[in-house]
């Protein structure tokens, strides 16, 4: 963008009117009970004691204890009552409202449908009014009322929704929130009778939960990634962002080109990513009429997997590197999918090689090769080996082993994260509140651990709950403290409430981490309550050093969430966590100007709470497909895959397995890292202390580590894929390096992952056009 271009008179007007419009924010929720009028109204206090002239209207606290609590000593402006059939309504109050002229109005109900002579027909109108008269609006709104989600929310639940509003309603505010409350949490709160008139909707089926705050977390996400391209655009930021996937099929019109945009649909469901699927036509050629009849079966199949469809013209062959390369990078692609080549060394030579060229030509992007399978099996379809559900039959008797692992889960303490984008965006300030309540309730309730840097507002919510005074312990003549995981256990609260699960120990703890501590504390049976940060999850650390440029050190394996009986987000506008910073209400002021500058900068912010959307969301799908296969919004797996990881240096090799060990996740894959030693270069022997790490990192994530000599480099291609056959490998990950060219034609039976540069894909997003 050029800072010193004029305005057109459009833009100035435009500008103005903006400076006079009020600003809209929305909290949003997976359903009604998630938590959304209580942190309106809880927002609308803080504005108030700040001196912000705030006021209510139509707001419905349906009795709940805690959401009457906050309505305090606000102003409520009467709101205007009808009823549609025997169920009363409440209508904002416009008129009496523009004449009041309050700074912030809080109301409920943003899909709302007014009374047949209301002055508008919908309360989306009213509030448009409102923030066209200077009035600033606070509002609420389930996911399911969105004309987006409507349909698919229909389709997975069975749930009809009367009213909604439109697709572009988020667009138009300033702030989305979104209030993320487990299954758990809202069927608790139902069985206490604080959802009454509710209980015997739909919605509150285990299943229809997840589905819906699923779909919650991710519309937000998808939000919030507009504002992270927007913000890049304007920065002149190249390259893909490292959070969304956009997965580019390339085929042609021939009867495989339709296995290729379903691997293509695969891969983009699984990794949450968009699909584009171009061809290449060359110019003023009449196409046969076998390949017309290719072309319409692959746009017609393009368009019912939800892709986008493009035709790109060609004049030589050898122009099609470049051709695609340029596509992919205007339209930020991260994996190209394309088959592999079936041409002999001198067809390569003479005609050149498409692959080849990719390679040469790509930087931030992998390339994705699908497997050759019908020269080798005689298929002319995508296999799609489903695999059967075993359900255990109710008369078959228990082994001891099952008998104890049900044991075991029953005493075992139940566990529960609170997770965040960045630090301050108010993870310990809710745990402690839920601890409160749970308090209330006449749960025994203890503070394990807590760090509440300094924030008045965290402090303040201990209320009466109990510290476990902390251990006392000696490194290097200094005495340090740590949470006492023997005194927690010695006291056997029924709760325990632990900051920061990524902490590293003082050096003579007995472990190394305090979720190992934590660990002890679940096998104890006594209940966890804790928080971690995203960016803090093992498998994420490359993606969020290419988003912030920082190596986070403290990690914790992703297994730790898996365990987790619930995750729960605390999502916070990357604005409004910038400015809770500069009140100094996350650090000291001393080092507010330092943090607003690297790590809380917007762009950080924005890309790394996707970033923790998109994680909680595929954490609710994974729950969903154990629990009910045909409610995940993926859909399932039904491919039985196995997965290598080819290393061949030391260096960087901790990214490759972390890649390798997300894609494995999501495929549900066995995997395993296959270390080939090359032998020594320039007399060097290989560092066997950095071999142990990577090895305790496969084991870790929960692959296999295997070590094997290749002799020589050259040897390299061969061996890999000699031990990929021998596992029984149907997709292996590799580096694009000097090997890749010599390996792809041995493992053309095999999908081909090769994983873009990583130097140049770290810098890829802070390198100005």
């Amino acid at each position: 963008m050029d800072n010193f271009k004029r305005k057109t008179p459009e833009e100035i007007l435009l500008s103005i009117s903006k400076l006079h419009r009020g600003s809209l924010k929305i909290y949003m929720g997976a359903v009604s009970g998630s938590g959304k009028t209580y942190h309106m109204l809880r927002d609308g206090q803080n504005l108030k004691k700040q001196g912000i002239d705030v006021v209510i209207c139509a707001v419905s606290t349906l009795q709940r204890p805690e959401t009457m609590e906050q309505l305090g000593d606000l102003e409520r402006v009467p709101s205007i009552h009808w009823f549609r059939g025997d169920v009363e309504q409440k209508d904002l109050n416009v008129e009496a409202l523009v004449i009041r002229n309050p700074e912030v109005v809080l109301t409920d109900g943003l899909a709302h449908r007014n009374r047949p002579d209301a002055r508008f027909p919908t309360r989306l109108e009213d509030i448009k009014f409102l923030l066209s008269q200077g009035i600033s609006v606070i509002t609420t709104v389930n996911v399911y009322e969105l004309e987006e989600a409507k349909d698919v929310a229909h389709k997975l639940t069975g749930i009809e929704v009367p009213h909604c509003v439109p697709s572009d309603t988020l667009e138009l505010a300033d702030e989305v929130r979104l209030i993320d409350a487990t299954p758990e949490t809202i069927l608790s709160r139902l069985a206490e009778g604080h959802l009454k008139g509710r209980q015997d909707e739909g919605v509150f089926k285990r299943g229809n939960l997840g589905v819906l705050r699923e779909l919650a977390l991710r519309l937000v996400a998808e939000d919030v990634n507009d504002s992270l391209e927007e913000h890049r655009d304007q920065m002149g930021f190249s390259g893909p962002s490292g959070v969304t996937e956009r997965i580019m099929v390339t085929t042609q019109y021939h009867w495989n080109g339709s296995i290729y945009v379903r691997r293509g649909q695969q891969i983009a469901k699984r990794l949450n990513g968009e699909l584009l699927v171009v061809t290449l036509r060359y110019k003023n050629k009449l196409l046969t009429k076998e390949a017309a009849a290719f072309r319409k079966s692959i746009m017609k199949l393009v368009e019912k997997v939800g892709g986008t469809f493009e035709e790109l013209p060609l004049l030589f062959r050898r122009c099609i590197p470049r051709i695609l390369v340029d596509y992919a990078t205007l339209h930020k692609v991260t994996r190209i999918v394309l088959g592999h080549s079936k041409q002999t060394r001198w067809q390569t030579l003479w005609q050149g090689s498409v692959i080849n060229g990719l390679l040469r030509r790509t930087k931030t992007i992998d390339l994705f090769l699908v497997a050759d399978r019908a020269s080798m099996e005689g298929e002319r379809i995508l296999p799609a080996h489903i695999q059967a559900v075993k359900e255990p039959h109710k008369y078959k008797r228990l082994s001891r082993q099952e008998v104890e692992a049900k044991i075991e889960k029953i005493s075992r303490g139940r566990f529960k994260v609170y997770i965040g984008a960045a630090p301050g965006v108010g993870k310990t300030y809710t745990m402690l509140r839920e601890g409160d309540d749970l308090l209330k309730k006449g749960i025994d309730v203890k503070i394990g651990l807590l760090e509440t840097h300094g924030r008045h507002e965290t402090i303040q919510q201990i209320g009466e709950l109990e510290t476990i005074p902390r251990a006392k312990l000696y490194y290097q003549g200094v005495r340090l403290e740590e949470m006492d995981t023997e005194a927690i256990i010695r006291l056997r609260p029924e709760v325990v409430l632990v900051d920061e699960l990524a902490h590293t120990n003082v050096p003579g703890s007995k472990h190394k981490k305090r979720y190992e501590d934590v660990l002890d504390i679940l096998e104890a049976g006594i209940s966890v309550i804790a928080t971690l940060n995203v960016q803090h999850l093992e498998s994420l650390n490359d993606a969020v050093e290419q988003i912030t440029g920082i190596r986070v050190r403290e990690t914790v394996p992703d297994s730790l969430l898996r365990a987790a009986d619930e995750v729960q987000l605390i999502d916070v506008a990357p604005e409004a966590l910038r400015q809770r910073m500069r009140e100094g209400k996350i650090y000291a002021m001393a080092k507010v100007e330092q943090a607003l500058g690297h790590f809380f900068k917007i762009g950080n912010l924005i890309a790394l709470r996707e970033l923790a959307l998109r994680e909680i969301a595929d954490d609710v799908d994974e729950r969903l497909e154990s629990m009910e296969r045909k409610s995940s919004l993926r859909g399932p797996w039904r491919r039985k895959e196995v997965i290598c990881v080819g290393v061949t240096e030391l260096a960087q090799a901790d990214r490759l397995i972390r890649r390798g060990f997300r894609i494995a996740h999501r495929l549900k894959a066995a995997w395993h890292v296959c270390f080939i030693d090359p032998g020594p270069a320039d007399g060097l022997r290989l560092d066997t202390d950095k071999l142990e790490k990577l090895r305790r990192l496969t084991v870790t994530l929960g692959g296999h580590f295997i070590y094997t000599e290749a002799g020589s480099r050259k040897q390299v291609p061969r061996v890999f894929a000699e031990l990929a056959g021998k596992a029984a490998a149907t997709q292996i990950i590799v580096w694009k390096d000097a090997t890749v060219r010599r390996l792809l034609p041995l493992t053309r039976h095999m999908d081909v992952l090769i994983v873009a540069d990583y130097d140049i894909w770290q810098t890829a997003g802070n390198k100005v056009k």
